[in-house]
């Protein structure tokens, strides 16, 4: 990318005001930086992503979860984790955390809210108790399905609407910019694999399993998992056997269908491994992380073609942000980059 383009901009009022022989000094010193790591001659440590996190990063993710008053809700309990990371809980752990209809309500205004937190930088979902969800709550949700008069058009048109509101449940997480972890221990049944598949990332325990369940309860998954758990596994014929079987996908194949990208011994190991890797997210520049994110998403559903060009008109933009120069600035005087402060989004 060209130096001047990035870097020769005009001072905002947040910025001191340099001349241009000082401007093109810096611009030069940042461009010959980058040049050289392009050519990979660069002496940077190239892994320093890869070591271990900090005492103080690993006592941030054990300290004891804050309640947050905003947050108020029946079947879920959020707190934060740590800084700019967020914990989701499903909390029904006593009706093994099935989904009812405050459930279905209550993760898009939860997620509605998330999205404009501009202090939260990364999300982690967990189950509390026994496990991750068994799933729909259908004694809670029957009547729902009750269809008012016997016209049948008005009755299709009833449940469409009812159908349209459950997707967007999980949608609302993929369209949330921050990352979002799922951290996921024993069952994760019929509308729990429709949630994990609308997250970033998804971390499972040895004792997870997975089940796509409908087709037992005499109905095809409508909210999400046929959509996207082909795109998450890239099998058609494992999704198909999966999906016609309802079979159960233990943890281990899980891993290598790619539905999970880590395995740990048990629900502590992972979710401090899922609040470790929130925590490294978070302290990335979070125009960044986010822009990355979304265009992810759209590359996803999109053409090769289409979807750089929606880069390009994403970046035309975001090129300018101050976390560029904060971050090169960071790496040529051989800081931790965990030391940069980011402003918030």
């Amino acid at each position: 990318m060209p130096a001047p383009f990035i870097f020769f901009r005009g001072p905002s009022r947040h910025s001191t005001v340099r001349t241009s022989a000082e401007m093109r000094a810096v611009s030069s010193k940042l461009h010959g930086l980058l040049m050289q790591q392009l050519r990979g001659t660069s002496q940077l440590n190239c892994n320093a992503s890869l070591r271990p996190l900090s005492s103080s990063a690993q006592e941030a993710f054990k300290r004891a979860p804050e309640e947050l008053s905003d947050h108020n809700y029946e079947s879920l309990q959020v707190t934060s984790a740590q800084k700019h990371v967020l914990h989701v809980q499903l909390n029904r752990p006593e009706k093994r955390n099935a989904m009812n209809k405050a459930f279905w309500r209550e993760m898009v205004e939860c997620f509605q809210k998330i999205s404009e937190d501009s202090d939260c930088r990364a999300v982690v979902i967990s189950g509390a108790g026994k496990m991750f969800t068994s799933g729909i709550d259908v004694v809670d949700m029957a009547h729902l399905l009750q269809t008012p008069g016997d016209d049948a058009a008005r009755m299709a048109w009833h449940l469409r609407d009812l159908i349209s509101k459950f997707q967007k449940t999980f949608t609302v997480i993929e369209k949330c910019p921050k990352p979002v972890i799922a951290a996921i221990h024993g069952g994760c049944i019929g509308g729990g694999v429709d949630l994990i598949t609308a997250c970033d990332i998804r971390y499972c325990a040895q004792d997870a399993f997975f089940q796509v369940k409908e087709v037992d309860l005499g109905l095809a998954a409508d909210v999400g998992t046929l959509q996207r758990l082909p795109k998450v596994i890239g099998n058609q014929s494992l999704v198909n056997e999966l999906t016609f079987t309802a079979r159960k996908m233990m943890a281990d194949e899980a891993l290598d269908s790619g539905l999970v990208s880590r395995v740990f011994p048990d629900k502590d190991n992972m979710l401090d491994a899922a609040f470790a890797l929130a925590a490294e997210i978070s302290s990335k520049s979070p125009v960044a992380v986010q822009g990355s994110k979304i265009n992810l998403v759209y590359s996803r559903d999109h053409t090769v073609d289409e979807s750089l060009d929606y880069m390009a008109s994403w970046n035309m933009s975001m090129l300018q942000t101050q976390d560029i120069i904060k971050s090169v600035q960071a790496v040529m005087e051989k800081k931790d980059t965990k030391s940069v402060t980011f402003s918030k989004l």
